[in-house]
């Protein structure tokens, strides 16, 4: 399932000292955007070094940048960056593991202090892992229990290289986003943990039993049209507070849309997402977002836009809940262009000198197949879903106004969260089956004893 649902300084400990530990931790090198790749360099065999330096620098500057040579830096408070200065500080040095506040020094040289404002340091080994359930080229999550409460979590091991300045901007900026998010349907950051043998960051949140596209996809389920536009009116809630504080998702789509056991939908993974101060546009890198839920300009190679990304991918998930199916499931970048354009017809000219695409592709002549792709749905819908759909970013408004359009005040009307499937099982059962384990154990004990009688 998808789950929370990642990327600056040059401090790092040595370069000897690393090769250890990326091996320890599974760390890999930065690559294509300022991401990390699984890939091993040739020639080096980490196996056959040492840990011998953790030395940091005290002074580092963090911004809210993160795609490598595609994207510039911005923390999205005003731009510049963010210089991160350790004084006045508690240290404390435990078997050579030094902590600053409670927290790693190696964390806290390369993460804005206010951002770890509020967060109570916690270790890797406070959590019980209970199962792995999901995981992604920069990230693995897992299902798993606090060993002091008992409360099932879910941990997401942000993979980075501490060598690669651009790899740590993208672990701080997921975390500095999630921070400033406080909405019900966005997934709330809980803590953080980190591990003492290894450079390892665990991102803390509420375990969520379901996602979007678990309902979706369940056989012989169909939702009504009161339950899609409950969770229509979810998904467009969180994007409206994500927009209105600068930050664009880039990755709207089913599984990333995580469902409490009370049906509350929350946008999760955060780890493409970006901010885009709208009084200062910068290029942003085009290379965003699931294909199936691609806008137009971002397949066309645009590197200025906005809002509109996320209104797209929100559009083609309207359909796909009524159906259960992708509404435009392409394999290839081209194949989606083609797709779209026969949905929505071939753009006009002014849209290619407005667009001024990095391409030189240019469709056949489409003619809009609107009124056809979307006769089976209710009527209420239509309006809703050509504005999410339009091929023009600017003419698809914002997820305020989406929330304002006819189809969620036409009867019958959004259905409440207890209408809404259950498809979750209950958070205490690996608890409970813990304690079946134990009280078995007691009662073989207590019979060994009365044998032995």
């Amino acid at each position: 399932m998808g789950c929370i649902l990642d990327k600056t300084s040059t401090n790092s400990p040595s370069q000897e000292g690393l090769e250890k530990l990326k091996l320890d931790g599974g760390y890999v090198k930065g690559g294509h955007e300022g991401r990390p790749i699984n890939r091993k360099q040739p020639g080096k065999d980490p196996r056959k070094r040492h840990h011998q330096d953790r030395s940091v620098k005290k002074v580092v500057a963090v911004n809210g940048g993160g795609e490598a040579q595609k994207e510039s830096d911005t923390n999205g408070g005003g731009g510049g960056n963010v210089v991160k200065k350790v004084q006045n500080v508690k240290k404390k040095n435990i078997e050579g593991y030094e902590l600053v506040n409670g927290w790693p020094k190696w964390l806290v040289d390369n993460i804005p202090e206010d951002v770890l404002a509020g967060l109570v340091p916690k270790s890797a080994d406070s959590y019980e892992k209970l199962a792995k359930i999901g995981h992604g080229t920069y990230s693995n999550v897992y299902k798993a229990r606090d060993r002091d409460t008992g409360k099932v979590v879910a941990l997401k091991k942000v993979r980075f290289d501490t060598s690669d300045p651009e790899s740590i901007k993208f672990m701080a900026r997921e975390i500095m986003m999630l921070q400033r998010l406080d909405h019900p349907n966005v997934i709330k950051l809980e803590g953080l943990a980190t591990s003492r043998m290894q450079y390892s960051l665990y991102l803390v949140f509420d375990f969520m039993q379901s996602d979007l596209a678990r309902i979706i996809n369940c056989p012989g389920l169909r939702l009504t049209e009161p339950q899609v536009k409950c969770y229509m009116q979810q998904l467009l809630s969180g994007l409206q507070h994500c927009h209105e504080r600068g930050i664009l998702h880039r990755d709207i789509k089913a599984s990333n849309l995580l469902i409490d056991k009370n049906g509350m939908l929350k946008i999760a993974d955060f780890g493409l997402a970006n901010f885009f101060p709208p009084q200062q546009r910068r290029p942003l890198t085009s290379r965003v977002v699931t294909l199936w839920y691609r806008a137009p300009e971002l397949l066309l190679g645009s590197t200025d836009y906005g809002v509109g990304i996320d209104l797209w991918s929100a559009g083609c998930l309207l359909p796909e809940m009524f159906t259960g199916k992708p509404l435009m499931p392409g394999r290839t970048e081209v194949e989606q262009l083609h797709k779209i354009f026969k949905l929505c017809g071939s753009p006009p000219d002014d849209y290619w000198r407005k667009l001024r695409p990095s391409t030189s592709f240019r469709p056949q002549n489409y003619k809009p197949s609107f009124e056809d792709a979307f006769k089976v749905f209710p009527s209420s819908s239509f309006g809703l879903l050509t504005k999410l759909l339009a091929l023009d970013p600017e003419s698809r408004g914002t997820a305020a106004s989406s929330l304002q359009n006819e189809f969620f005040t036409s009867y019958p009307l959004a259905c409440e969260l207890s209408a809404l499937p259950v498809m979750y099982q209950e958070e205490a059962e690996p608890i409970r089956a813990k304690e079946r384990k134990k009280h078995h154990r007691k009662n073989l004990q207590i019979s060994a004893c009365k044998a032995k009688r």
